[in-house]
């Protein structure tokens, strides 16, 4: 979506800016909610037995799947020099593949809890602040793209991908900022390992209270 698409100038128009601005605000805000609602909630599954360890791994395994598929998916988009709509790489199979790889990563840190249901209702608030963010983009890429664009959008899906349409495509030039950019902000996710591990700590202490546990 807004990150599908580099301006000759190297700097995105006021209106797009304002998109990739909402962006990181939606992510942040997501980020700060979940991490306040595992103070609070714990597993079903008691910390240091087989399954809560192995959900635990299994959602590291979703945060560094997220992490790197947002850098492969900024390969394609930084350092554009003419305004297009990218379509190789992860953007021929989905159009808004740092989306997907976010909500891949929310769902690791969601993980962290030990349980199931984390997994699943970390991604689902994750997609659907997203989906969101998407529309709002959508109806501004078509304007100032217009019929490649709409051309794109009949072709790919908007969000879950078709592995079926995978084109290498080119990668062109790309801005090392940008790939710093986005690994600084994937590594977000990465703090929920040591953090969650001091909430499990706190609450098997009884520093932390215990209001919910989920399967």
């Amino acid at each position: 979506m807004v990150d599908d698409v580099k301006f000759a100038n190297d700097d995105p128009p006021a209106g797009l800016g304002a998109y990739q601005q909402m962006r990181r605000l939606v992510l942040a805000v997501l980020i700060v909610v979940l991490f306040a609602a595992l103070l609070f909630g714990q597993s079903t599954f008691p910390p240091d037995t087989p399954m809560h360890e192995s959900i635990e791994m299994f959602g590291v395994l979703l945060i560094f799947l997220g992490v790197v598929g947002r850098l492969w998916s900024t390969l394609y988009i930084g350092g554009r020099k003419s305004s297009e709509v990218v379509t190789g790489g992860p953007y021929s199979i989905t159009r808004n593949p740092l989306y997907v790889f976010s909500t891949v990563a929310a769902a690791g840190v969601g993980a962290q809890i030990g349980s199931f249901s984390g997994i699943v209702l970390f991604a689902l608030l994750c997609a659907g602040a997203f989906h969101i963010v998407i529309l709002r983009e959508e109806k501004f890429l078509k304007q100032a793209l217009g019929a490649p664009y709409e051309a794109y959008l009949a072709r790919v899906p908007r969000f879950f991908p078709k592995l079926s349409l995978y084109k290498e495509g080119d990668t062109g030039s790309f801005k090392p900022r940008l790939l710093l950019n986005t690994l600084l902000d994937g590594l977000v996710f990465l703090v929920a390992l040591p953090a969650f591990e001091l909430i499990d700590g706190a609450q098997q202490s009884g520093m932390l209270p215990v209001w919910f546990r989920l399967p």
